[in-house]
């Protein structure tokens, strides 16, 4: 009989696991959907926000300038119950909460990021340093065929967590002595401004995975 044949299975499974002493993977947390989707509606609401004010720049009848004015404003306050919403799911665990607390501490790295970061690559702080930037496309590859060798380029991985990483990567290359320094070093060496704000990117997101994985927050250096 088929349901007998599978509850003996099952107790044969379950003595193997036993044996082997087989832990089974923990579940992904059942939020993790829902702050997917809430960093999604996220996404629209800006792309949303660029466009109005894109096209209030054209408009010159007061009526219709209001009425853009207007949906400006209740986008502006969607997007702040959107983040604190998604503040409220990631403090419900507390290893993300601390997660989060430490990406936080990174400068650079606001509220925003550091919540779209944690949505976009959920293994950070689990990963090698060879691991977390392929899983985000930012190790620089290489063309090369015989003795041509071509420029590097990246391709693949997770492109919201790039995205995620972008103005962080920004902010840093500026206002952080350490990354400021790199990235006019690649620049004064001939590096187009894009690579050298994605070798930040890379920097940044491989800095995070350590402090995560070390359960420690940022410090900046002493002068």
């Amino acid at each position: 009989m088929r349901v007998k044949t599978d509850a003996v299975d099952a107790r044969m499974l379950a003595r193997m696991g036993s044996a082997l002493e087989l832990v089974p993977d923990a579940p992904a947390a059942e939020d993790q959907n829902n702050l997917k989707e809430l960093q999604i509606a996220r996404t629209a609401l800006v792309k949303d926000r660029t466009r109005l004010k894109n096209r209030l720049k054209t408009q010159t009848l007061a009526f219709t300038r209001r009425q853009m004015q207007a949906r400006l404003a209740q986008i502006e306050r969607q997007l702040t119950a959107l983040q604190g919403e998604m503040e409220r799911l990631i403090n419900t665990c507390p290893k993300r909460t601390r997660a989060y607390a430490i990406l936080r501490s990174i400068g650079g790295i606001d509220q925003v990021a550091a919540a779209a970061i944690l949505i976009e690559c959920p293994e950070i702080g689990a990963l090698g340093k060879k691991q977390i930037a392929p899983l985000a496309g930012l190790a620089p590859m290489t063309r090369q065929s015989g003795t041509w060798k071509g420029k590097a380029f990246i391709q693949g991985g997770r492109k919201h967590l790039r995205d995620a990483l972008y103005m962080p990567a920004l902010v840093e290359s500026r206002f952080n002595p350490d990354m400021r320094d790199k990235y006019l070093a690649m620049i004064k060496a001939g590096k187009p401004a894009k690579f050298a704000l994605t070798a930040i990117m890379r920097k940044l997101i491989e800095l995070a995975n350590a402090l995560i994985k070390a359960d420690r927050k940022w410090k900046p250096k002493l002068a």
